[in-house]
């Protein structure tokens, strides 16, 4: 199988995208698959209208077109509704190419924070764009329902990984962080509207709160929260130790599809807070034991209340965050993935024609 994956998320970003789509490829590369990646190192870029930090290819259409006509893949996976996702399905579409896609971002709800427009303007695009796709790949059981719900439902599911060798329980603390008075509290990811980050911040609850990650909203929570220790990016063993230095994993975000920081935190041994939404919700069931509720005890607390739901992580065992966290390796993932895609390319092969969206 001569695959293609088209993505407007690659490195330098910072992103549980890039990191799903790294693994997933590398994993793929280990077994031997052959992969073309479509990313905007390979063009032209220009930054993302508020996020300086996203630079988005620039008017990919036809050196897009190029690439793939000489690759000649079997399928094509598009993992981003981009300016390469668009040009990338429509290159598919013009040559009878069969392709994947995957929901990893909520745009419309992303789109309504930034411009004050309401989520439901944006759905449209979003069926538009994942309608002639022969598998829409999501993340979550919860994730694949709500898309039914707004007319996607040819959804397969795909899972998220680990390192399991970086995010371990044991290991170095975080020097600077291991300083701080106790409980720590932390999060981590991109520093944006869409994050709500400001209900962990404002959260009345003892400890130190720290915060890792860059992005948009930085420099103005920064200013607003003198008194919350922000680290700014970490990455590799840096990331690990401050995982394992926290007391607890504080996940306020109310828009994220999966949350691949949360299983980073627990494989770490870290409780995790959070709120009962789609993402957080299908990998700590609403008793804090997993989705399937199989842990003989709680590994987070998920709640409205997210002081609550704080105060209570601290009481819960690291033990149990750390088996909840090994339950999910990028080799179960990726599984997932070749199911969807090669199933995808069989269907196409077999003159399944796709139900009209």
């Amino acid at each position: 199988m001569r695959l293609a994956l088209a993505t407007d998320a690659w490195f330098p970003q910072v992103n549980g995208v890039v990191r799903s789509l790294s693994a997933t490829v590398a994993e793929l590369d280990r077994r031997g698959y052959e992969v073309e990646l479509v990313t905007p190192q390979r063009f032209l870029t220009v930054p993302m209208p508020g996020y300086p930090s996203i630079r988005l290819a620039m008017a990919p259409r036809f050196g897009l077109r190029r690439m793939l006509d000489a690759y000649e893949p079997d399928i094509v996976h598009i993992a981003t509704e981009g300016p390469i996702g668009w040009s990338a399905r429509g290159w598919c579409l013009s040559r009878g190419v069969p392709f994947t896609s995957a929901f990893h971002t909520r745009f419309p709800d992303y789109a309504s924070v930034r411009t004050g427009i309401s989520a439901e303007r944006f759905w449209p695009i979003m069926r538009r764009f994942h309608g002639p796709s022969r598998a829409v790949l999501v993340s979550t059981e919860s994730l694949s329902q709500e898309l039914a719900a707004r007319g996607i439902a040819h959804t397969r599911r795909w899972s998220r990984g680990i390192d399991h060798w970086l995010f371990r329980p044991g290991g170095d603390l975080h020097e600077a962080m291991a300083k701080l008075p106790r409980p720590i509290l932390l999060n981590v990811g991109r520093v944006a509207p869409e994050k709500n980050i400001e209900a962990f911040l404002d959260a009345e609850v003892e400890g130190s709160k720290v915060v890792v990650g860059d992005g948009p909203a930085l420099d103005e929570l920064r200013r607003r929260y003198p008194d919350v220790h922000f680290l700014g990016s970490l990455s590799g063993e840096e990331l690990a130790a401050a995982y394992r230095t926290a007391d607890c994993f504080v996940f306020p975000s109310l828009t994220d599809t999966f949350g691949l920081v949360v299983i980073e935190a627990l494989a770490s041994g870290v409780p995790v807070a959070a709120y009962p939404v789609t993402g957080p919700i299908d990998i700590l069931g609403p008793g804090g034991r997993g989705a399937d509720g199989a842990l003989a005890r709680p590994a987070a607390a998920v709640g409205e209340d997210l002081a609550t739901s704080i105060r209570t992580a601290l009481t819960l065992d690291r033990d149990a965050a750390a088996a909840l966290g090994r339950q999910y390796s990028w080799e179960n993932a990726t599984e997932q993935f070749l199911d969807a895609v090669e199933g995808a390319l069989a269907d196409h092969r077999a003159g399944q024609v796709l139900e009209p969206a």
